[in-house]
């Protein structure tokens, strides 16, 4: 089944703990989405990197609070689903807050 490039469809995802949930994919009109069960673990592996990435310099920074906000979108490669850093709201494709709270002087 082929699809035009501004259809999304909803594929079934299964994830680690052994449920399904339907995930709406963007078809970019180079694959077929499919209808089968694909498994999440490629985007979890994915959202991991992002995490592991962005976590060591900010322990380094040592901030009393950090956030941080990513946009994600999945799509379909090779049969696989995988997640995709998309731009969000705003002009990043990562959004990073640090915050410090002065010591008191002694």
């Amino acid at each position: 089944m082929s699809f035009s490039e501004s259809q999304s469809n909803t594929v079934p995802v299964q994830l680690p703990n052994g449920a399904v949930v339907n995930v709406e994919v963007t078809n970019t009109g180079r694959e077929d989405v499919g209808f089968n069960v694909k498994q999440f673990q490629p985007v979890a592996d994915v959202i991991e990197g992002v995490v592991e990435m962005i976590a060591a310099p900010i322990r380094k920074a040592k901030p009393k609070k950090a956030t941080v906000k990513f946009g994600m979108e999945l799509e379909i490669k090779s049969g696989e689903l995988t997640g995709v850093i998309v731009q969000g709201s705003g002009k990043a494709n990562l959004e990073i807050t640090l915050e410090w709270e002065a010591q008191p002087k002694s």
